[in-house]
């Protein structure tokens, strides 16, 4: 059962790929999101690259700061080329402040903040989506 999940959200046909090595976070991501939108968990970028062809484009990457850590800030620009539509997320912690804000320079739509908030968190995915219940204003700034 589905509580607190609007029809039009639930059918959307738009999907979400999180990326990161932290399987805790991945599965939370996963769990707080799949009510409203199709969620694909992904250890690493080759495995998302591979998934993300022909019928199953990504609209939102949400990446880990152990993906940004792993493949350098330019992976933010490779996902810009391969994937033109699609917005990428950050997940980062108060610790992750310096990678998080060059991130968000090279080009990374928002950022989610730890300790993630199932409200917050499909928020600003409705945010980047341009979804019916996201945020009026969306603060690229900072974290």
């Amino acid at each position: 059962m589905q509580i607190g999940v609007e029809t039009s959200k639930a059918v959307d046909q738009r999907r979400v790929f999180v990326v990161d090595e932290d399987e805790i976070t991945r599965a939370a991501l996963q769990f707080m999101l799949h009510d409203e939108i199709e969620t694909h968990e992904l250890t690493s970028l080759a495995e998302a690259f591979e998934k993300g062809q022909d019928w199953l484009m990504p609209d939102v990457f949400i990446l880990g700061m152990s993906v940004l850590q792993a493949n350098g800030i330019e992976v933010i620009g490779e996902i810009a080329t391969r994937y033109p539509a699609a917005r990428v997320l950050i997940v980062a912690g108060q610790e992750d402040e310096e990678l998080g804000l060059a991130a968000l320079k090279a080009g990374a739509a928002g950022a989610l903040m730890k300790p993630l908030r199932i409200e917050a968190v499909r928020q600003k995915v409705d945010t980047v989506l341009g979804r019916a219940g996201g945020a009026t204003l969306v603060q690229l700034g900072g974290l």
